[in-house]
């Protein structure tokens, strides 16, 4: 299980689209690893993928809600953000994750993707929502155009959070995604990210039901192993 796809994504000739695991190796500069270590698992991406290194856009992510339209940048000045949004060919979008849920987006239309990092912060702060609205109003995209993935991330069945993230979610409404077992309340990130899409006009979605702490052997997982990697979710308009 070197890579897997996205049902949505693959009908799509002209999207290159990926998500990592393990096999690939950690992807993440800020977790400790050896850089030259990490810079030799990006190169090795690139190669098994078929895109140029130096091209590649990542983030900076700091669980925010801010969404960044890709220009000029490459491999060494990766943007403060946490999502992706471009329409230029050849430059490939990465998120990456370790817990959170990593999206891809794809206009069919107006042919523009994004990499979403939603994790529960973004889901709280409505970062699909401000991502759908930057390929609207930059691009023209429409909701009944656009296909969105999410890639593998914690499920309900492992993300326990304390009383104060279960108030907050309630108080904004996603009482839906809140589970209660044996006094201890689990919260559904990818029901609300589903939600947000839908409440946005988005109907093609496809959710890959692998949670990464249930899989640590073959995704990296905060929760489940606290110093980790970082997989990532790639799509490249071709």
């Amino acid at each position: 299980m070197k890579f897997y796809y996205s049902q949505n994504l693959s009908h799509f000739t002209n999207v290159l689209h990926a998500f990592t695991t393990k096999e690939s190796g950690n992807l993440a500069f800020h977790v400790g690893d050896n850089p030259q270590m990490v810079e030799k698992n990006h190169e090795l991406l690139a190669h098994d993928l078929g895109y140029e290194k130096e091209k590649l856009v990542y983030m900076k992510q700091i669980h925010s809600d801010l969404v960044h339209v890709v220009t000029d940048e490459d491999f060494s000045t990766p943007p403060t953000c946490d999502a992706l949004v471009t329409n230029k060919k050849g430059i490939p979008l990465m998120v990456m994750v370790a817990d959170c849920s990593p999206v891809l987006l794809y206009d069919a239309k107006q042919k523009v993707v994004a990499a979403v990092h939603a994790g529960r912060a973004g889901a709280f702060q409505n970062i699909l929502k401000n991502t759908l609205t930057i390929m609207k109003q930059e691009f023209g995209s429409k909701s009944e155009d656009i296909y969105a993935t999410i890639g593998a991330s914690i499920g309900v069945c492992c993300y326990e959070v304390g009383a104060e993230i279960e108030k907050e979610a309630k108080a904004l409404g996603f009482e839906y995604a809140m589970q209660k077992r044996e006094g201890r309340f689990y919260l559904d990130v990818n029901a609300i990210l589903k939600n947000q899409l839908l409440v946005c006009g988005v109907e093609n979605i496809d959710i890959l039901e692998l949670c990464t702490s249930c899989n640590k052997e073959k995704l990296f997982s905060y929760r489940g192993e606290k110093q980790t990697g970082r997989f990532a979710g790639i799509i490249m308009l071709g």
